[in-house]
């Protein structure tokens, strides 16, 4: 059964060389180029964000994921007991993709910036409204007492007389309201332009992090799957060495065999249980990948529910792929946003010489109590009082004449990052249509490798089985049960890393294209009872106590390392 049917007929070369033409063939005249047009025609100058392109992510865990919501962001555990894993909880990559769209931290950060674009974007809007301003004096109320003197040179005294010293206390009040309106403000518009460009720029850059995220939990689930699968091929290889070490010694006891052959079983099984070994800690380490992505409790570690197995066929053509990654990709949006941005700058830049005008109302009030310059032998009336307001209205006209060029060097420069934009929108676009390229090859070499390495294993399978009826009937030697039990666990490894790999550059291909036209493979029809297996390879993997590494260094009957000279 063919795993992708629609990509059955295509090869690594889609392009071949035609024929080499003959003397007496006339030349092929060649099509004339598609005019490719300008990326501001197709997307407009100032694109703005489509979240329609993307299904939107999760905001809430269904009733049976809710023991996995993140714990809080600035929770710190402080003892063993609270990391200690309690739960190991199966996972579909579905829940995986829902898990990480409800808990991943660095998405919740992407949204929190989206939130500042857009009220960076309110603030600025604010320049159309005008100002209000409401101030008092140094204090208000405000108490003042004051004495003064004069000095008389044809004094008889160091002093006046007592009609020049003066006395004041005065209890008071101040308030100014004062509005400000910018009737014309060259530096408003491209101002407010920038900022919404900016808030576009922060949601474009969400819809990338969702599809990142999602990339990134397919991918780690994917990995996940590939150490469950060296787990069980490292098991199953460790049992097969145990079956031929036990018929080794059998046949050594019986004395139809030699010592050499006993040592080469109990060399493979070394080498399979370090297979294991690593598969074991690769499993561990690929668990709590999973579990940093999703954010899960510290006490709960994920397993992959589904085991490794084709996810589906990519239905889409290399051209059709490359098309639709130009137009779903939000990062091209990106590319011509910042041109606007700098565009907008450049207009801003340039207003600062330009003229203000602004209509200016200014309304005042006070009030007092008390009386300045009183004698000092007469009391102050507090009774006496003071009453004002005043108000004017006017236009207030503000222009920069000369800055010394600096306004006009600014402009120059945003026009040339504006410049600089336009050729990294080049590269970029080549940069898409080269992943796109790359994922699509990668996916046909590894839809091979599934028929190759499916074929290596069941050949591998069949021959093992005939070494050891070969080796039990003392036709063959322990030597060739080794090397088809080692050519085994390789075909089964390489075949693990196909399907893998395979998932992965569809994940890839769903991430760079924008398009979801997955052909998904129907689920095995597998029996209710479980099949019969061979009692003689169903042997348990007994667990190997772990020795520091100074007492399992191997030595030599002299006691050197075996790495000595």
């Amino acid at each position: 059964m063919t795993l992708v049917p629609g990509l059955q007929g295509l090869s690594l070369a889609q392009d071949t060389a035609p024929a080499a033409a003959t003397a007496e063939s006339a030349p092929v005249p060649s099509a004339a180029p598609v005019p490719i047009p300008l990326a501001p025609e197709v997307k407009g100058n100032r694109p703005k964000s489509d979240p329609t392109v993307l299904a939107p992510a999760a905001t809430q865990l269904e009733p049976d994921l809710q023991p996995l919501a993140s714990p809080p962001s600035l929770a710190l555990p402080t003892r063993p007991a609270q990391v200690k894993i309690q739960q190991l909880r199966p996972l579909g990559l579905r829940e995986v993709e829902t898990l990480a769209e409800t808990n991943n931290p660095n998405l919740k950060a992407v949204a929190s910036q989206v939130d500042q674009a857009k009220s960076n974007l309110r603030a600025q809007i604010s320049a159309w409204y005008p100002n209000i301003n409401l101030s008092t004096g140094s204090a208000f109320p405000a108490l003042t007492n004051s004495y003064r003197f004069r000095y008389d040179a044809n004094a008889t005294g160091p002093f006046a007389t007592p009609e020049s010293r003066t006395k004041g206390q005065t209890l008071g009040a101040t308030m100014n309201i004062g509005i400000n309106w910018d009737l014309i403000n060259p530096q408003r518009v491209p101002q407010i332009s920038a900022a919404r460009d900016q808030f576009e720029q922060a949601q474009n850059q969400y819809l990338i992090a969702l599809r990142d995220l999602r990339l990134q939990a397919a991918q780690t689930y994917f990995t996940l799957q590939l150490t469950d699968e060296g787990v069980r091929i490292g098991q199953e290889s460790v049992r097969a060495s145990l079956v031929s070490l036990k018929d080794a010694r059998a046949r050594f006891q019986a004395g139809v065999s030699t010592k050499l052959e006993v040592l080469q079983a109990e060399t493979q099984l070394a080498r399979d249980q370090q297979l294991l070994t690593n598969s074991l800690a690769e499993q561990s380490v690929a668990r709590r990948s999973l579990a940093s992505l999703l954010d899960l409790p510290q006490n709960v570690t994920p397993t992959a529910k589904e085991p490794a197995r084709v996810v589906g066929s990519w239905m889409p053509s290399l051209q059709e792929s490359i098309v639709a990654a130009y137009a779903f990709r939000e990062e091209l949006d990106q590319v011509i946003l910042q041109i606007s941005i700098a565009n907008s700058n450049a207009n801003a830049a340039i207003g600062a010489v330009q003229p203000f005008l602004s209509i200016v109302n200014n309304f005042g009030w006070d009030r007092s109590y008390g009386q300045n310059g009183v004698p000092v032998d007469l009391p102050i009336n507090m009774g006496s009082y003071t009453y004002g307001v005043d108000n004017s209205v006017g236009l207030n006209l503000r222009w920069n004449l000369f800055d010394g060029g600096r306004a006009a060097a600014q402009y120059r420069q945003q026009k040339q990052a504006a410049e600089e934009q336009r050729f990294n929108f080049a590269d970029r676009r080549d940069q898409i249509r080269l992943e796109v390229e790359t994922s699509f090859y990668q996916l046909l070499q590894n839809n091979r490798d599934i028929t190759t390495t499916s074929r290596a294993v069941i050949s591998s399978r069949e021959a093992l089985r005939l070494a050891r009826l070969r080796f039990q009937a003392g036709v063959t030697t322990q030597r060739e049960v080794v090397d088809s039990q080692r050519d085994l666990t390789q075909a089964e490894v390489s075949y693990a890393r196909a399907v893998t790999d395979y998932n992965r550059r569809l994940a890839e291909l769903r991430r760079r294209t924008g398009l979801d036209q997955v052909a998904f493979c129907q689920p095995p029809s597998l029996p209710s009872s479980k099949p019969a297996t061979d009692p003689t390879t169903q042997i348990p993997i007994e667990p190997q106590p772990l020795l520091p590494a100074c007492q399992s260094e191997v030595r030599a009957p002299d006691g050197r390392s075996p790495l000595s000279p």
